[in-house]
């Protein structure tokens, strides 16, 4: 019997793993495919059958995707308007994740479920009130514009998640650092922030992803063709080089690789932080 179950739980695990396999094949080749087709000619294109590792590997396509039609601008464009939301956004909302997690005053479950509501709200429902709101403060067709809307965009995630994670540090060691003389600002910046940085890691990552994808607002707002950000010029691009598919793909790698390198240094907290809520739940 007890054979049996050993063989049973042995089939199941090995079922799982060749599942696991095939479902990861699924999902890796088309990405592959992407990759190799941006390092083929445009004579390689459509051979039959297809390869993945290219005869004749160039890097004609990256480097003229990234000299035609203003790219290159366009991409330093979405760098700094990400950073700048991404670095304001985090900052804000891990001081009201503090707030929220560890004071108490007049208003503040009434303030949460306001926030709360900025998650159910779909944000193409809020492009009319946003334009109207952006006309009046004269941020049409601006940098500035752009930043302080993802930054509300982003906001209502990052402080409910990082007030999760600071309700669980232990309030002792507030109580230690508060006998010593310290004021919020020091706990916050000494205690806080350090303990939760697999937190904000994690927020910090979905930030950069939400703000650097973004496509709706970015094509509502801006007119001048200096300030696209890199959704709207890979939205053109598609349009302008339907064909050739080795250049579409060279350019949509490149706009992968801020988001690789914000991850690469953000992973190792963000798995801690994934881990730690995995054992928490």
């Amino acid at each position: 019997m007890i054979v049996g179950n050993k063989k049973r739980t042995r089939l199941m695990t090995t079922s799982r793993f060749v599942a696991l396999c095939l479902f990861s094949l699924v999902m890796v080749l088309p990405f592959l495919y992407m990759v190799s087709t941006s390092f083929k000619k445009y004579t390689y294109l459509f051979e039959s059958p297809p390869q993945f590792i290219p005869k004749e590997p160039t890097l004609q396509n990256y480097v003229q995707a990234w000299t035609v039609g203003h790219f290159s601008r366009y991409f330093f464009n979405s760098l700094f308007v990400t950073s700048v939301s991404t670095v304001f956004t985090v900052v804000f909302a891990s001081m009201a994740a503090f707030a929220f997690a560890k004071y108490v005053f007049f208003g503040k479950k009434v303030l949460f479920i306001l926030l709360l509501m900025g998650l159910v709200v779909p944000g193409i429902v809020l492009i009319i009130p946003q334009f109207i709101i952006a006309k009046h403060l004269h941020l049409i067709d601006s940098f500035a514009g752009l930043i302080l809307f993802y930054i509300g965009m982003n906001f209502s995630l990052d402080t409910f998640l990082l007030r999760g994670f600071m309700e669980d540090i232990p309030p002792e060691l507030d109580d230690a650092m508060k006998v010593d003389g310290a004021n919020a600002w020091t706990r916050f910046t000494r205690l806080y922030v350090p303990l939760s940085r697999p937190a904000l890691a994690t927020v910090t990552l979905f930030s950069f992803l939400a703000s650097w994808d973004e496509f709706a607002w970015a094509i509502t707002l801006i007119n001048s063709q200096n300030k696209r950000t890199l959704p709207i010029a890979i939205a053109l691009f598609h349009g302008q080089h339907a064909t050739s598919w080795g250049l579409v793909f060279a350019a949509s790698l490149i706009a992968l690789v801020p988001i690789i390198i914000v991850f690469l240094i953000t992973q190792k907290h963000f798995i801690e932080g994934l881990s730690t809520g995995a054992v928490k739940g």
